[in-house]
């Protein structure tokens, strides 16, 4: 239950696309790709309602890839970037690949829904913070960011001048209304760059394409200086299975959202039954579950899971550079019934016992 991809059969549009390509034996390296930016737009009209007609896309190697790229670009070694824990742990393998040093303003707790520390966020931009990587959708909590918190962050990053990179890998994900951080207007298209893929929402992670997005003059001519060999570094199947989701893979989306919330109820109704002591959070997007382990005192659950119970799941510490939410696990509940309902009982036997 640790690595964040889904034990689903990939959509048959996109199956049928790359078995296409491999019996014409186009294999070979990807050139410009219009097809994409077409693709997407349509995509994100229908989901969003999101005009992206003034967009700039610009491909990479997947997200990681691209988020590197982008902060050794807007950034020198030494200088802070700004997130809010607990988030993606590659976030910070992201920040010491391009030299740089992690400035948390961590989300809060308000009832059972995680959620973005505004007031931390203007501190944090006030002192001087010119770079802000924001995970939107939030993984690992499933928090999908609100349009007037959204719209707050687009408002401070003019404010104090800085530059938001938005990872809305996720976003497809979503079952509550997803806003697109580029979709909110004059300050955000002034301050924003998103980075996204097909990948996680279609299960292609290993096919290695992504893209960087823009939608005003000033974020052009700001990324104008990224490394050209971007887009070759990319993956032609990769590239083309991006162009095949957005373009013909809503209703293999539309399905495995269901079958992903109907998970996450069982996950819930599982816990409940075995282990009443763990907290789940409220959910809005993907498939990966924050779970607060604190109550069984254990000093290591993660580890004593691993070892004991023969359960892999990503340790809470590694989602925050200081080393925090030890007690938490995060836990990828996108596979079978019977997979879900074993990963719990083996949970089960090691807390309980």
């Amino acid at each position: 239950m640790h690595v964040a991809e889904m034990d689903f059969e990939v959509a048959s549009e996109i199956r049928d696309r790359l078995a296409q390509m491999v019996a014409n034996s186009d294999l070979g390296y990807l050139g410009p790709l219009p097809e994409l930016t077409e693709a997407f737009s349509g995509f994100a009209m229908r989901r969003w309602g999101w005009d992206t007609a003034s967009a700039t896309l610009k491909l990479a190697t997947d997200v990681g890839v691209a988020a590197v790229e982008l902060l050794r670009h807007l950034a020198k070694p030494g200088d802070r970037v700004l997130i809010n824990t607990p988030v993606y742990s590659a976030f910070m393998k992201w920040l010491d690949e391009a030299k740089l040093i992690a400035h948390d303003a961590p989300l809060q707790l308000s009832g059972d829904r995680w959620q973005l520390d505004i007031d931390g966020i203007e501190q944090a931009l006030a002192d001087g913070v010119k770079l802000y990587l924001l995970c939107s959708p939030q993984n690992p909590v499933g928090t999908v960011h609100t349009r007037q918190e959204l719209s707050e962050v687009a408002r401070l990053a003019k404010k104090y001048d800085a530059t938001v990179i938005a990872d809305e890998i996720h976003a497809p994900l979503s079952w509550a209304p997803f806003t697109p951080y580029l979709s909110l207007g004059e300050d955000a298209r002034a301050t924003g760059i998103t980075i996204t893929s097909s990948s996680k929402a279609w299960n292609t992670a290993g096919l290695k394409a992504a893209f960087v997005m823009t939608q005003s003059d000033q974020m052009r001519q700001k990324l104008a200086g990224l490394p050209e060999a971007m887009n070759w570094r990319a993956s032609l199947l990769g590239a083309f299975s991006m162009v095949t989701a957005f373009e013909s893979g809503e209703r293999w989306l539309d399905q495995t959202v269901e079958t992903i919330q109907e998970r996450l109820a069982l996950l819930r109704s599982e816990l409940a039954a075995k282990l009443p002591k763990a907290k789940l959070f409220a959910m809005e997007s993907t498939y990966l579950a924050w779970i607060d382990l604190s109550a069984y005192g254990m000093e290591n659950p993660q580890q004593q899971l691993l070892s004991d119970g023969k359960v892999a799941l990503v340790a809470g510490e590694d989602h925050d550079p200081a080393g925090g939410y030890g007690q938490f696990v995060r836990f990828n509940f996108a596979t079978s019934e019977t997979r879900l309902k074993e990963a719990v009982s083996r949970m089960d036997k090691v807390l309980e016992a």
